[in-house]
């Protein structure tokens, strides 16, 4: 996976802002610390389950294959059976891939830039959850942010608040937050957190256009008067 320390921090910065209740209000920072820890056990918590969760589907899958052997009843009820007895234990494989990947994830949250960042974004996402989640509903378009998925909401508050208030580039921001909505939202999920963000980007940049353009109207004002 090899996964850089900032990328695996919005990751657990994303779990952690599941932990959140929808109005958590202001939180203290080792209220956020336990939130961090809170995400954490729920990775390996995931782990576990999805190992569970596999086990059964083999076990699905071989009782399948030998009901083909014992009864059914002709070749098509046979071929029936094995098929889905492949898919079984092709979803146990995909499910098992995933397991694989969960602990190194989990070691990659002991690093302390690593629960660092996170600590930082989520502190970063709650002292400015207002001004972001404002930004937010004038760049969503035929939308309210209250309707959306909570996991979209969170990547997109994650995004903004790493360009506002963090200093990452736009552009990084929007490829980190695609790369998380491919993780943890719907089929397209990403493209329209693309979009959204694109058009915050928009407005971003029309406020600082604004505000280098007054700046530039009162040193000229200054000037005058001298």
């Amino acid at each position: 996976m090899n996964k850089a320390p900032r990328s695996t921090a919005r990751e657990l910065a994303l779990l952690g802002l599941s932990q959140l209740p929808t109005n958590s209000g202001s939180l203290e920072k080792k209220q956020l610390q336990e939130v961090i820890l809170a995400a954490v056990r729920t990775l390996r918590a995931e782990v576990q389950d999805i190992l569970e969760t596999a086990a059964a589907e083999l076990q699905r899958g071989s009782d399948r294959l030998l009901n083909s052997q014992i009864s059914a009843s002709d070749v098509q009820s046979a071929s029936s059976m094995v098929h889905e007895a492949v898919e079984l234990g092709q979803t146990a494989i995909n499910r098992i891939g995933t397991a694989v990947e969960l602990p190194e994830l989990i070691q990659l949250t002991n690093q302390r830039e690593v629960r660092n960042y996170a600590l930082e974004v989520l502190t970063k996402v709650n002292d400015n959850k207002e001004e972001i989640d404002n930004l937010l509903r004038e760049s969503i378009v035929d939308w309210q942010i209250e309707r959306l998925p909570r996991i979209d909401i969170d990547i997109l508050r994650i995004a903004v608040t790493e360009m506002m208030f963090i200093g990452i580039q736009k552009q990084v921001a929007i490829d980190e937050a695609v790369k998380l909505a491919q993780l943890y939202s719907s089929e397209d999920g990403y493209r329209f957190i693309n979009g959204v963000l694109r058009r915050v980007v928009n407005k971003i940049n029309l406020v600082l256009r604004v505000i280098a353009e007054e700046r530039r109207n009162k040193e000229e004002g200054i000037r005058n008067k001298e």
